[in-house]
């Protein structure tokens, strides 16, 4: 069921004036939106929803950063301070937040001419390289602890991607261990069980059992290829993918505003770099534009002071990610969420055409 948010209260705490329409946004896999209209204008409501992302705590460094960086002149939405001072409002134990509206529209890899899939690999670099001048370096590797609201105690676990609209598994903590062969076999048991059990089969059921036994092949074949821990780590967006970035139209060759900054945290700067050009020049049957991938990684690298050999490392840590990655089926065979289900075709294709392409796409990252 759908929570409807408490609007009288809400737009008493930030002096947003009377409600006139509120529309829920359905973009997004992990917290809730809304599109609200009010006498004094319209806004962007975020309810923080997703357990993981959620504590009061993190969301107001996650506000900070913003501020922050809309100072530097980063394209962000920072949100609006409430009577209190603060930007976090906790209603009935839920959390939220509002925002100004910014008009725009998503764009994925195929609408970017090879110009503006430059200034995006460029953007991105000025968002790291911002992230370390804005955010403290001694909380560098140090987990904030989270102290759970009433809303976040009654929620079910919430485990989705670090791209979540479509996006590949989370990277895990600073320094984590790459994905482990043998419980990913153990995973691939598992769904496979579960697929054979979904009644009544459909379509997606025998796609699924088809990319869960060729996927087996591949890593059987790979296994002795899996990364050491990862390397250089900064601050990093955590979520950049075409959802989180939006266009305005009669400014198309830059964004206007890098959206939803849940996932804020200290990972392998190189490997978000990676992670995002992955989402965002996908081909539909599952190959990258590779030209795209080179004009966006190039511009990066400049941008960021990014060497190619980081960039080396992180597309191999992301492809051996994608390798022993099955978040969607998770979702799908796990939690009875069919949501990332039209994601699936492409990304599971992908790892296929990676695999076969390897080299190729490496250059491409790194020339």
């Amino acid at each position: 069921m759908l929570h409807t948010p408490p609007l009288g209260p809400l737009v008493e705490q930030y002096a947003a004036g009377s409600v006139l329409a509120c529309e829920p946004v359905d973009e997004g896999l992990l917290n809730r939106g809304y599109r609200l209209r009010t006498t004094r204008g319209r806004y962007f409501l975020k309810h923080h929803f997703d357990p993981e992302t959620a504590d009061p705590a993190a969301i107001v460094r996650q506000h900070r950063a913003t501020q922050r960086l809309a100072d530097l002149g980063v394209p962000v939405a920072p949100p609006l301070t409430g009577r209190d001072g603060g930007t976090v409002a906790v209603v009935a134990g839920h959390a939220y937040a509002l925002h100004p509206w910014v008009e725009g529209r998503h764009r994925h890899g195929g609408q970017l001419t090879p110009g503006q899939c430059a200034r995006l690999g460029a953007l991105l670099g000025v968002v790291h390289a911002c992230l370390e001048r804005v955010m403290p370096t001694q909380e560098t590797g140090s987990p904030v602890r989270k102290r759970l609201i009433p809303a976040q105690r009654r929620a079910p676990e919430t485990r989705g991607p670090v791209g979540a609209s479509g996006a590949s598994g989370a990277s895990g903590p600073v320094g984590a261990e790459s994905a482990d062969p043998a419980r990913t076999f153990a995973l691939m048991d598992e769904l496979l069980d579960r697929v054979r059990r979904h009644h009544p089969a459909d379509p997606f059921d025998a796609l699924a059992r088809h990319r869960l036994l060729e996927r087996r092949r591949l890593l059987e074949r790979h296994a002795d290829r899996r990364p050491p821990r990862g390397g250089s780590v900064g601050w990093v967006h955590g979520d950049f993918h075409p959802f989180n970035v939006l266009y305005r139209d009669e400014v198309p060759d830059v964004p206007a505003a890098i959206l939803d900054w849940d996932r804020l945290g200290v990972q392998p700067r190189a490997e978000e770099a990676v992670r995002a050009a992955v989402i965002f020049f996908v081909r539909p049957v599952g190959a990258l534009d590779l030209a795209k991938v080179r004009s966006y990684a190039r511009a990066y690298r400049r941008s960021a002071g990014a060497a190619p050999a980081e960039l080396a490392a992180a597309v191999h840590r992301v492809w051996w990610e994608r390798l022993n990655d099955f978040w969607m089926l998770r979702w799908r065979y796990e939690r009875g969420d069919t949501r990332a289900d039209p994601q699936f075709p492409a990304a599971s294709a992908l790892v296929v055409w990676w695999t076969r392409e390897y080299d190729a796409v490496c250059e491409a990252f790194v020339e």
